[in-house]
């Protein structure tokens, strides 16, 4: 088995053209033809990957993972729209980035998780207190309102009505629901201490 280009040195243009009748080869499915390539292309391959990845044993699985993307996708290969060695390069520049993404996404998931474990707990009890607290001065802000204002504002907030279905449940035209919506809810975030 001959090599389209020694190992460690960019192909000439004539073995670019050889490399290219090769891809051909492969996505038509010669086991032959793919070895050639794998010989001429796992050394530019695996040094990219190396590079991006810094990890020689993962380096190694990328491109692995990164030729037999190549045998996978021979058929897909356009000798118009670049080079085999571009192509192949560019395959394997992309799954080393996404490799390193998804160490660095699992790393920071670890991280993240062990914060949780590690966080104070916090008091459940002084947290339910505060909801309450909140829940209650809510219940008084509302009971504030006009009763168009509480009715237009229940609807909207807590059965999630838009402001048109609200004015044909209230049989009240938009631009008045519109209107008691607005000045209901002033009156809340005053109420409430809200500052803007």
């Amino acid at each position: 088995m001959t090599r389209p280009f020694p190992l460690g040195t960019a192909p000439a243009a004539s073995d670019r053209t050889d490399l290219a009748d090769v891809m051909r080869r492969v996505a038509h499915g010669d086991k032959q033809a793919f070895s050639v390539l794998y010989d001429g292309l796992a050394p530019l391959v695996f040094g990219i990957v190396v590079k991006v990845v810094r990890d020689r044993a993962q380096s190694e699985e990328v491109a692995q993972e990164v030729m037999i993307d190549l045998w996978r996708q021979a058929a897909r290969y356009r000798p118009e729209a670049g080079s085999v060695t571009t192509w192949a390069a560019t395959i394997a520049h992309r799954r080393a980035v996404d490799r390193v993404r998804s160490a660095q996404a699992a790393s920071d998931r670890e991280q993240a998780q062990a914060a949780r474990e590690h966080a104070t707990a916090f008091d459940e009890v002084a947290e339910q207190v505060e909801t309450r607290l909140e829940s209650e001065q809510v219940r008084r802000c509302v009971r504030g309102l006009t009763e168009l204002q509480r009715q237009a504002v229940t609807l909207a907030y807590y059965q999630g009505l838009t402001y048109r279905e609200v004015a044909e449940t209230l049989r009240t035209p938009l631009p008045t629901i519109k209107t008691r919506m607005r000045d209901g809810l002033i009156r809340l975030r005053d109420c409430m201490g809200v500052t803007t």
